[in-house]
């Protein structure tokens, strides 16, 4: 895109509102009550299909997507040169593969192994072979540096034509390439290509007891497509175009895209687990609906009080997400001694004694004391975020 087709974008409101309300139903499901009383739609679809709890993530890269041509607009306009922003979207994203690495480390110390044969040496060689090296923010790392390198380096149409590869590639892969006792185009848990491309790389470094890892290698590649998507969104933003017609037009391309995956969803099932291309279409189309629709209310029409606990959540994401993944394995792997000599994690104490005990006695639906519990936490984190915000203290890398 030339520069004398584009505008310097201000800091658009609906941007951190998105971003904030993302990260908030992330925190809703991710931290029920009870696993074992929950809504359908605050699980993941147990294999194809899709539910409310799997539109968080790729809503979280598609945002991620958005902001990189807002930021280098404004890093280019101070001089900055396209290697120079590569070296600084590699930090970024150094720094965030390495928290995240240091979340499943942290769950390696607090699950008792120290107690293990071979003591501390036998914990790091335990560490050693079988820490989970994907998760959330080691794709989000990954997906961020390729689609900052994709939109510093290339043309529109160069874009355009990653894009479509990626999507076509990985299609193609998982169609047509046979997997050893399986055969081709095996879409199940075990028989999947994505699923034997992580247990010949990575072995033990998965998500324990899956045949595949959600956030394996292969799946990675249309999760990038899911960046770029969002990077025209930002490319639309930053038209010589009136507010109201950079609204429609995301909304409009947001539609035609959840079409075009709709369509696709004949031949190729939307699946969160294998990130089909289908599914990263898909979702990237609603992503641009749903923005189409908070830039309008937001930026355009100026309803900004109600968005404002969003915003203020968006402005400090990966601090929330960071204290809510330290906290919820403190108090999982923490114990608590009951009256029966038992030990029990700390959040199934907290649980039981101040949820379970006190609101079964209002006949409520067990599930819904275990959503208060989620919707408590939540609100919980968000005083941190309102804290930070407070001190205009903004963590970012």
């Amino acid at each position: 895109m030339n520069e004398n087709q584009t505008v310097p974008s201000p800091r658009l409101m609906s941007l951190d509102v998105f971003r904030g309300a993302t990260i908030a139903a992330m925190m809703l499901v991710n931290n029920p009550g009870s696993w074992d009383h929950i809504y359908e739609q605050l699980d993941h679809a147990e294999w194809n299909g899709w539910t409310f709890t799997d539109v968080i993530f790729p809503f979280f890269i598609w945002i991620v997507g958005v902001a990189i041509p807002l930021s280098a607009v404004k890093r280019r306009e101070r001089g900055e040169s396209p290697l120079r922003l590569l070296a600084h979207a590699f930090r970024r994203s150094a720094i965030l593969f390495s928290l995240g690495l240091s979340l499943a480390l942290m769950t390696m110390a607090l699950n008792g192994s120290y107690g293990t044969a071979g003591g501390f040496p036998g914990w790091l060689q335990s560490v050693w072979t079988t820490i989970r090296i994907p998760g959330v923010l080691q794709r989000i790392a990954i997906c961020y540096f390729a689609a900052s390198a994709v939109y510093l380096f290339l043309s529109l149409r160069g874009q355009i034509a990653v894009l479509l590869s990626l999507l076509a590639g990985y299609w193609m892969l998982m169609k047509y390439v046979p997997v050893p006792g399986h055969g081709a185009g095996i879409l199940t848990p075990e028989g999947n290509f994505s699923a034997y491309i992580d247990s010949c790389v990575l072995g033990k470094h998965t998500l324990a007891g899956k045949a595949w890892d959600p956030e394996g290698i292969l799946s990675t590649l249309p999760a990038i497509a899911t960046c770029l998507m969002g990077i025209f969104a930002g490319n639309l933003l930053l038209m010589k175009q009136s507010p109201e017609q950079k609204s429609a037009c995301i909304l409009v391309s947001g539609n035609l895209l959840m079409l075009a995956g709709a369509v696709m969803n004949i031949w190729l099932p939307i699946n969160k687990n294998l990130w089909t291309s289908t599914y990263a279409v898909f979702m990237a189309g609603l992503a641009m609906a749903v923005f189409g629709c908070l830039h309008w209310l937001v930026d355009v029409k100026a309803y900004q009080k109600w968005a404002k606990p969003f915003a203020i959540f968006g402005m400090n994401a990966i601090a929330v997400f960071m204290a809510s993944g330290i906290l919820g394995r403190l108090w999982l792997f923490g114990k608590v001694t009951v009256a029966e000599g038992k030990p029990i994690p700390v959040q199934k104490w907290l649980y039981t004694k101040f949820f379970e005990n006190n609101l079964s006695g209002l006949n409520l639906d067990a599930r819904n004391i275990s959503l208060t519990w989620a919707v408590c936490y939540m609100l919980m984190l968000y005083l941190l975020a309102y804290g930070l915000y407070r001190k205009k203290w903004f963590i970012r890398f």
